[in-house]
């Protein structure tokens, strides 16, 4: 006779039964070393107290509260850091001489303009030499033809009505009159050729709030040939002409923050001297009037006299 054993049994029987010791405790450390040290982690900090009246305490103990808290006393204004990166004008602007660009005019006061450069001329090639301090890789001869590609990347961006560009080219002042009247319009501009080589006509640099925040301006003198048209937003021509081009002389004033070591040459203003000739007016668009009517013009019809309060007898 063989003695079998139920297995099946044994799964079935409670745990109870099992002889079995098991620790469930959880609040300490598996290592028992270093518990001083860990205990020293935790610091006691008194909170503060959110529903505390801070109004009803005298000056003296609300100076002593602070103290006590590491707080500095309030000021009575608000200091908020701003950045100037352009001048809001030109200072000591260029005097352009009468009759420039045209067959020389003899006249008493473009000889009295002549002199005049002459003495400023100076002052120029002390700004420049102010500008080299700042900048090393300076040179007038290298930096108009940058100042001409500038220009010329100024009104392309103005023609395809690129504002993020725009801001690389000129200064926040000239955004503003850049972008005035172009507000629903379509430009259409191109660069032709220079009639004469740019050169540097003006220099001057000045500092804004401090000694050591300076700004430089130079005026380039352009003689180019360009075309211009502008179209209001129906698609009529306003000004100017695709097929026609111009001459034109202008001096265009570039401002660089020397000061700041990423700052770069942008147009800032442009110089429009007294003897130049007015501009031509842009044809406006206007509403139509309503047509007159065709024919006689209606009768009229007479009112009838009133009768009187009172009959006469």
């Amino acid at each position: 006779m063989v003695n079998t054993f139920n297995f099946s049994a044994l799964r079935l029987t409670p745990a109870l039964m099992c002889n079995q010791q098991s620790r469930t405790t959880t609040t300490k450390h598996h290592n028992p070393k270093f518990k001083k040290e860990r205990a020293q982690k935790f610091l006691k900090i008194d909170l503060p107290d959110f529903n505390e009246d801070h109004t009803s305490y005298p000056p003296h103990k609300l100076r002593q509260k602070m103290k006590e808290k590491g707080v500095l006393p309030p000021r009575p204004w608000m200091e908020r850091p701003f950045y100037i990166s352009a001048t809001g004008g030109v200072f000591e602007a260029y005097v352009p001489p009468e009759g420039d660009g045209k067959a020389s005019i003899v006249s008493t006061s473009r000889a009295k303009q002549t002199v005049e450069l002459l003495e400023k001329k100076s002052k120029s090639m002390m700004a420049i030499r102010k500008i080299k301090s700042f900048d090393e890789d300076y040179d007038s001869k290298k930096f108009i033809s940058h100042a001409q590609d500038i220009y010329i990347k100024a009104h392309e961006s103005l023609v395809n009505n690129d504002k993020r560009a725009l801001r690389l080219y000129v200064t926040e002042k000239a955004y503003s009159e850049f972008r005035h009247n172009s507000h629903l319009k379509t430009i259409r501009w191109k660069f032709l050729e220079s009639l004469e080589p740019p050169r540097v006509v003006h220099a001057r640099c000045t500092d804004v709030i401090s000694k050591e925040n300076i700004f430089g301006q130079v005026t380039v003198r352009f003689h180019t040939r360009q075309q211009l048209a502008v179209y209001d937003r129906f698609g009529r021509l306003i000004h100017g002409s695709e097929i026609l081009a111009k001459d034109v002389l202008e001096y265009i004033v570039f401002e660089k923050h020397l000061s700041n070591l990423y700052g770069t040459w942008r147009v800032h203003e442009k110089i429009i001297p007294d003897w130049a000739p007015p501009k031509e007016p842009s044809k406006l668009t206007r509403v139509m009037p309503d047509p007159e009517p065709e024919g006689p013009p209606p009768d009229t019809v007479a009112e009838a006299p009133e009768p009187p309060a009172i009959e006469a007898k």
